[in-house]
């Protein structure tokens, strides 16, 4: 048998071609007369129609690229390019010809028989081989008989990856779609229906579940999961629609399955028109660009289609690992249209730099302190970067025109019992006061609980514990967050930027709030193991500033449904503007001065429902020598 690497090889191929020229021109002779023989006086014509078709013929194949694909794939594409040359070569020959001698001694059926014989003499060759190529790749060597759940578009582009060097050998689908029961895809047929799975783990005896389904409901993804688990048998699943924004599947991206594809909600409908004029074309700037929400902001920004992407952030390691990603790889950003700039938002100089020289049209503020403990023990940066660094940007944005900034905030800011929430909601009110105001700039601002797997959640804590066997942490049998995905809230963010005309808080449906001891409980079985049994679940009591449950919106702010029905618009605060700002100038300077009873107290006055903890015995005192109160958390 040919290696593959000899198939390779142009020039083998070009001669196995030529080669098939004079042969199917014999054979139309030969079949136009039943195999008896070709005539002595339609020899000459043989002779000629081989001298003008070999050149030809020849000279078409290499333009068509024949030579160019490995026979090792030959596919679909390859077979349409083999009919593309051999139509335009016989064409050609047969042009040639017929203004040599008018095809006098050329019988009509050799027209016909020709272009056929050489068609299938270039193609059945090349599918034969990877034929047999494919049939000793699967003899060769053993793979885990793999079960794949959804029968789809995903499901086909999967299987069809899995026959050509994929890790698991395909034994079945399960699909609930009635009209697919029975059929094949890619000689693996739809077995039966997702009731059956159980039954069919075992009369098939499947090693591994492949769930194809992007746009699977959660319930349906812990339902196979927990099955699996069952049975001890490994699921795999492919990302979600948001994850997958390319729309292509392959192998490499199943993946064991995750608190988010179970914790997670439906796919959100998004008014993409809406989003792509908000963005198309635009240049666009966000802060706290390394973050969890900021990174995902660039990358949907990206794929918006804005026209200058400028990256603001104050982690060097963040800043260059999102700039890598978007200069990389498929739907990578042109030259200098990605823009990673380092800076702090509390540098008034640097990005009063950063305006003039980019003039962004559109702002995304994520930059923020957001870890509850630590800005609860450092409440003067929090206040610097939190409050005062937002309150900069807003101004700024009101000076160099920007026409949208959107405000990135929390349901911390709500009825806020620590410094952290207290600090976004005295930003949510300047940015929507300074709203009014501004007649070139509109101030928007949008409020969400906790998102799976950003770098402050608890999920890649409790992923570590588990790893470390336990025990997992938590502060209270009944304390309850919201949460959603990453993809999710920067999706809802956008379509809010589009929504908002100006002074809008708009707040994302949460759904239902989840109980973080189940959110223990259910990571614990995903990694396999069995809460209380294998990893103990202990309860260490609730830290400074926590709140046993969030809200998303004050009571007096009378919750309004927008057209979108997972974003809600709630009534924004109104102040005395000369006052407010009079306040904020003075709770600058108690944490210039780091002045902490003070910095509470103020903050206390610009949110008067600001329900701080007592002030440690302890805590040090403005007179007393301060330690640097810095952190590594400057990113939403």
């Amino acid at each position: 048998m040919l290696k593959v690497s000899m198939i390779r090889n142009p020039w083998l191929a070009f001669a196995h071609d030529l080669i098939w020229v004079p042969v199917a021109v014999w054979a139309a002779f030969w079949l136009r007369f039943n195999l008896e023989g070709v005539p002595s006086y339609y020899m000459q014509s043989v002779h000629l129609l081989i001298a003008v078709s070999l050149p030809l013929q020849l000279i078409v194949f290499w333009y068509f690229g024949l030579y160019r694909g490995v026979w090792r794939f030959a596919s679909l594409p390859d077979l349409v390019r083999i009919g593309q040359a051999v139509a335009i070569g016989t064409f050609l020959t047969f042009l040639a010809i017929f203004i040599w001698d008018r095809l006098a001694g050329v019988p009509r059926s050799v027209l016909v028989l020709y272009p056929v014989i050489l068609a299938l003499g270039l193609a059945l060759p090349r599918l034969f081989y990877r034929w047999l190529k494919d049939r000793s790749l699967h003899l060769s060597r053993v793979r885990p008989r793999a079960l794949i759940i959804g029968a789809g578009s995903a499901g086909e582009q999967l299987v069809r990856e899995l026959l050509k060097s994929g890790p698991y050998a395909a034994v079945g689908f399960l699909d609930d779609a009635g009209r697919r029961q029975g059929q094949e895809l890619h000689g693996v047929r739809v077995i039966g229906r997702l009731e059956e799975l159980p039954k069919v783990l075992k009369s098939y005896a499947v090693e591994v579940v492949l769930l194809a389904i992007p746009s699977a409901p959660r319930q349906l993804v812990k339902q196979v999961n927990e099955q699996c688990r069952m049975l001890g048998i490994p699921c795999r699943t492919l990302p979600s629609l948001a994850e997958l924004a390319d729309g292509r599947v392959a192998v490499s991206q199943l993946r064991e399955v995750t608190i988010e594809d179970v914790l997670g909600r439906e796919a959100v409908s998004l008014d993409d028109a809406a989003i792509a004029a908000f963005i198309t074309g635009k240049c666009v700037m966000v802060t706290g660009a390394g973050g969890s929400i900021g990174s995902e902001l660039c990358r949907q920004v990206r794929r918006a289609g804005a026209a200058k992407l400028v990256m603001v952030e104050h982690s060097e390691f963040n800043l260059y690992s999102i700039e890598q990603e978007l200069r990389e790889g498929e739907g990578a950003m042109p030259a200098g249209s990605c823009v990673p700039l380092l800076g702090d938002v509390r540098d008034a100089d640097r990005m009063c730099w950063i305006f003039e020289t980019y003039r962004p049209q559109v702002l995304f503020h994520a930059a923020a302190y957001k870890h509850v403990p630590l800005v609860e023990e450092n409440p003067a940066e929090g206040t610097r970067t939190n409050l005062h660094g937002t309150a900069q940007m807003a101004d700024l944005s009101v000076e160099f025109g920007v026409e949208k900034m959107v405000l990135v905030s929390t349901d911390k800011a709500v009825n806020p019992a620590n410094v952290m929430g207290a600090t976004k909601r005295a930003a949510e009110i300047y940015c929507q006061n300074l709203a009014v105001r501004s007649k070139a700039t509109a101030f928007i601002t949008t409020r969400f609980g906790n998102v799976l797997g950003s770098a402050g959640s608890v999920v890649p804590k409790f992923r570590k514990q588990i790893a470390d066997g336990g025990p997992v942490t938590v502060t209270h049998p009944d304390m309850t967050r919201y949460f959603m995905t990453i993809p999710e809230a920067v999706s809802l963010i956008l379509q809010a930027g589009a929504m908002g005309e100006g002074g809008e808080i708009f707040v994302l449906d949460m759904g239902e709030p989840v109980k973080i001891v189940d959110l223990a409980e259910q990571m614990i079985r995903l990694s396999g193991f069995t809460p209380g049994v294998d990893i103990a679940i202990e309860f260490t009591g609730l830290r400074p500033g926590e709140k046993m449950y969030e809200e998303l919106f004050h009571d007096a702010e009378a919750l309004q449904p927008t057209h979108h029905a997972k974003i809600m618009l709630a009534r924004s605060r109104v102040v005395d503007w000369d006052e407010f700002t009079a306040q904020v100038r003075q709770l600058r300077e108690a944490c210039t001065r780091r002045e902490l009873g003070e910095v509470r107290r103020l903050l206390k006055v610009l949110v008067p429902e600001f329900k701080p903890d007592e002030p440690k015995p302890d805590e040090p005192q403005p007179d007393e020598p301060q330690p640097d109160e810095t952190s590594p958390l400057n990113t939403h």
